[in-house]
């Protein structure tokens, strides 16, 4: 038995148990944090839990900051099936918005219907259209992933800023942003759509965006492991050595794999700003973007797990503000600590209980065959 095939864990242990070790031991470390500010840790979790779960208008909340997550962890997640770490998530899903609002105020009055389609395109391809450079220079001039993608995330702020202020800015507005989209022009919130039917999402900002994140993560499990591009992206990330020899061209899949990154990033923004904001604005990612690292981390870079992940933080999301309500002392920045130990663990500490795991199957695969 070879070394590299004793390294292997069953994919329920490295796609659920893992994941699942890692989660727990942040909430217990969580609990203790709100044990040492004087609060119930049981208390708090069923407070979360009601206000992400318990009543129809925050299971829509969550939904709907779980939308963003799906995207930008999808993303992450295909750049990582090449050996790409995409820091840039952040900086495509703003460009997405501009060509979300491009689209939408050249529309403006046409129905939703008929928009959608040309405000999808345009958020992939202006997400797109923001990664190719960075995997460009990672191609064919060895400029790092990480680095690039980070620059061009501040770049991006600064162009949103100049567009805001200089050439699309709404007249006599008091912040950097456009001119509301036509009513007839914005995704319709689910909460109107399902009203009839007796459903109550009350204010819950859910849209149709969030069916687009569904389709989103079939899409990429049918490229990755269903197609002969997502075979060579990962046999680019796993060994790009091994790749060249097979005929493969690393440098052409790193572009064609950042490309589908900065798209799907760029959806992002038909939830945020054709769905929910309707109109172009600073900042509208608010943080989703190095969110979606950790979903994708945590989701074992498949998309099933990324859906999960980003249910989970959708949930503490959503949940966290419902705590930060009923419980004063659990401020807000508390509950970004508990998101923060989450990540951690997920990420920085994601391989803690591998080597443990590892050794342990492996001591019942050398019994089993012992005794065969």
């Amino acid at each position: 038995m070879s070394s590299s095939s004793r390294r292997e864990l069953p994919a329920l242990v490295d796609y659920v148990l893992i994941p699942l070790l890692n989660l727990t031991v942040a909430f217990l470390v969580s609990g203790l944090v709100v044990l040492a500010i004087g609060e119930n840790p049981l208390e708090a979790v069923a407070i979360m839990i009601r206000g992400a779960l318990g009543y129809p208008e925050g299971i829509g909340f969550t939904l709907y900051y779980a939308t963003d997550f799906v995207f930008t962890g999808l993303a992450v997640a295909v750049a990582f099936q090449a050996g790409l770490f995409n820091i840039g998530a952040e900086g495509q899903a703003t460009l997405g918005g501009l060509g979300v609002a491009l689209v939408c105020l050249s529309f403006d009055g046409a129905p939703w219907w008929l928009v959608a389609p040309f405000a999808i395109a345009a958020a992939a391809a202006f997400g797109a259209a923001w990664a190719f450079v960075p995997a460009w220079a990672q191609a064919r001039r060895g400029s790092h992933i990480v680095i690039t993608t980070i620059m061009f995330n501040y770049l991006a702020a600064t162009l949103m800023v100049w567009l805001l202020v200089e050439v699309m800015g709404k007249p006599g507005a008091m912040s950097p942003e456009t001119r509301s989209f036509a009513e007839a022009t914005r995704l319709p919130f689910l909460r109107e759509m399902l009203a009839p039917y007796g459903i109550d999402l009350g204010q819950s900002p859910l849209n149709p965006s969030v069916f687009l994140a569904g389709l989103a993560a079939v899409f990429v499990w049918l490229l990755i492991w269903r197609t002969r591009l997502g075979y060579e992206i990962r046999t680019v990330g796993r060994n790009p050595t091994a790749a060249t020899y097979a005929g493969i061209d690393p440098g052409h899949v790193v572009v064609v794999t950042m490309l589908i990154s900065g798209a799907l990033s760029g959806l992002l923004a038909v939830n945020e700003v054709m769905g929910t904001q309707h109109r172009l604005l600073l900042e509208f990612v608010a943080g989703a973007g190095f969110v979606g690292i950790a979903v994708a981390l945590m989701g074992r870079s498949h998309p099933f797990g990324v859906v999960l992940a980003a249910l989970l933080f959708g949930v503490l999301y959503q949940g966290g503000a419902e705590l930060a309500f009923d419980k004063p002392k659990i401020s807000r920045d508390m509950i970004v600590v508990i998101q923060a130990l989450v990540i951690l663990f997920a990420g920085a500490l994601e391989h803690m209980f591998r080597p443990g795991l590892v050794a342990l199957f492996d001591r019942r695969r050398v019994r089993a065959e012992g005794g065969a």
